[in-house]
């Protein structure tokens, strides 16, 4: 019974080690004692080795051969080695372990290990066995994987595909939403509700059950004092993490939420501003210098409705008269900007209206566009014009009064005879001070720091801006506005 028992046992083994041979996965056979009976070509070809011998014979001697670590690469006692738990009797399915010769201590290999207990009559364990599947190409993966994903800057968790549970968070995503790592792992997504305010919640359940790539979707995230920030986020199955899984990453998009909305207030508060000033305006756009907006004065003013809205001024027929138009046009160009200048528009009802006025380039919604001001001063005109009338009929034929006071007169008659001092730029307004105190163009040169070729040229422009010939009539015209440090002498007659 004896004979036949070893006969039966040796048969059961070499059975056993034929069926190991076909295997892909290594097999480790070892006795209840800890001897090492056998090991196939995978097994071997895991551990470095090219015969059984050099597995170290017995479970001790393999302890002595080879330094396991834990997957998360903590040094394991011997008690702790894959071959000592399945001689205590222990289970252990799909357990890692990482791998390293004690000759160097390196770690080569990466074991998925699980135990095998087979009896040839159902009684006591016969053989015991270790099944090993080499998983380093994949826990490289794995590692490296995790040492992007932790440094990456862009916020990112990892969701298990099975039950939806978050498996990874990385330090993005916890500065984002104020949440510990340990706050969310092992939770389900849905039940955290992390996601909120999505179009389709339906269909992106679906998505997230059946692994699919889920496209860039604006959701409110849950954040940790229970608020919710407005994010970009997407979804991509992914395969180097030990079990199917999910990688989420966002995108915050609550400052542009916030600095749209504080945009819109302050467009608001513009716009009401802008209907409530006492001062007509319109907004032109730079484009096709059509009107884009006019406020309450504006249609006080001229008589124009909504309607001018989409219309050019000339279409309106606002200006009186297309030179003075383009003068105040052509100045913008040049300037950038006009200040206090004089002009001329037209009501619906064909009044016309002296205005002053103003324009500054702006920008509405990103569309280059020009705010016009216009100030009413038609009765102040007309009363400039009724006063020089009455004094001019008292003066007449009056030989002694000096040519200063006519020629004040001549320009309160005549205001478009009088070109707006708001066309001097700084420097012209700057050398016409200096001329009104007498200064000739060299004086002027050496004040200013100039060339006289420079002086001149400045010199020129402005004669030609207030429409003189000459510097004495610079001079008076200078004066008469208040300019220079010397009183006009025709002004103290």
């Amino acid at each position: 019974m004896s004979d036949m028992l070893s006969s039966q046992g040796q048969l059961t083994l070499g059975h056993l080690q034929q069926l190991m041979a076909q295997l892909l996965d290594g097999v480790i056979l070892i006795d209840p004692a800890g001897t090492i009976l056998s090991a196939n070509e995978s097994a071997l070809r895991m551990h470095g080795v090219q015969h059984v011998e050099q597995l170290g014979g017995t479970a001790e001697g393999y302890a002595q051969r080879f330094l396991l670590r834990t997957g998360d690469h903590r040094a394991m006692k011997h008690r702790d080695y894959p071959l000592f738990r399945l001689l205590a009797g222990e289970s252990f399915p799909d357990l890692i372990v990482e791998v390293a010769p004690a000759s160097d201590g390196e770690v080569r290999w990466v074991h998925q290990v699980r135990d095998v207990v087979m009896n040839v009559d159902g009684g006591e364990a016969d053989y015991l066995a270790l099944v090993i599947t080499d998983v380093s190409q994949r826990f490289d993966a794995e590692v490296r994987f995790k040492a992007m994903f932790n440094a990456n800057p862009a916020p990112a968790i990892v969701v298990r595909l099975h039950d939806q549970r978050i498996v990874q968070v990385n330090p993005g995503f916890s500065t984002l939403t104020g949440f510990a790592a340990d706050d969310l792992l092992d939770k389900t997504l849905f039940g955290l509700d992390l996601l909120h305010g999505l179009a389709d919640l339906r269909a992106f359940r679906r998505h997230i059950e059946n692994g699919e790539v889920v496209s860039q979707t604006e959701a409110e995230l849950r954040v940790a004092d229970g608020s919710r920030r407005l994010v970009l986020f997407a979804a991509q199955p992914i395969d180097v993490t030990a079990e199917d899984a999910l990688l989420f990453t966002f995108a915050d998009l609550e400052p542009r939420r916030q600095a749209e909305k504080a945009l819109a207030a302050n467009e608001q508060h513009l716009l009401a501003i802008f209907e409530m000033a006492p001062v007509a305006m319109m907004v032109t756009r730079n484009a096709d210098h059509r009107i884009s907006a006019i406020n309450a004065a504006f249609r006080q003013l001229t008589g124009h409705d909504g309607a001018a809205v989409g219309q050019t001024a000339d279409e309106l027929k606002l200006w009186d008269g297309a030179k003075q138009h383009e003068a105040l046009e052509r100045m913008l160009a040049e300037q950038g900007g006009i200040r206090d200048g004089d002009g001329r528009i037209l009501s619906t009802a064909g009044a016309e209206i002296d205005c002053l006025v103003s324009a500054e380039a702006i920008s509405v919604d990103g569309t280059p566009c020009v705010l016009w001001a216009f100030q009413d001063i038609t009765e102040r005109k007309q009363t400039e014009r009724e006063l020089a009338d009455a004094i001019e009929a008292v003066m007449k034929d009056t030989n002694w009064l000096s040519h200063s006071i006519l020629d004040k007169l001549a320009t309160l008659r005549r205001p478009e005879a009088r070109a707006p001092a708001v066309g001097l730029s700084p420097r012209e307004r700057e050398i016409l001070e200096l001329i009104c105190d007498d200064l000739d163009d060299g004086a002027i040169a050496e004040r200013l720091a100039l060339s006289r070729n420079t002086v001149r040229n400045h010199v020129a422009r402005l004669y030609a801006k207030i429409g003189v010939n000459r510097r004495s009539g610079a001079v008076i015209w200078g004066r008469e506005r208040g300019m220079g440090t010397r009183r006009d002498p025709g002004a103290a007659s």
